[in-house]
């Protein structure tokens, strides 16, 4: 394997974590009534990431491989959560 190969399978595998981390940190962003966060945006980007991310390391531990619908779905509730707790009061 190259490296070339190496940073396109990372960038697959950081993909889900990344685009839902942004769809939830920008969301929010867009509603004029929407709480405001308790932590700064910066952080706020960074927790919905790294969430994200253990959640799909967690997975390829587990299950052995990536790509399970299981891992994803989890994905999506613990960074929905995170981007929830962040928000509420």
């Amino acid at each position: 394997m190259t490296f070339f190969d190496l940073l396109g399978h990372l960038a697959g595998f950081l993909a889900p974590a990344l685009g839902l981390a942004t769809v939830l940190w920008i969301a929010p962003r867009l509603w004029k009534r929407a709480r405001s966060a308790r932590w700064s945006s910066r952080t706020e980007a960074l927790m919905l990431l790294g969430s994200g991310l253990a959640v799909l390391v967690a997975g390829l531990i587990v299950f052995g491989r990536d790509g399970k619908m299981f891992t994803y779905t989890a994905l999506v509730l613990v960074q929905a959560s995170v981007a929830w707790w962040n928000r509420s009061r």
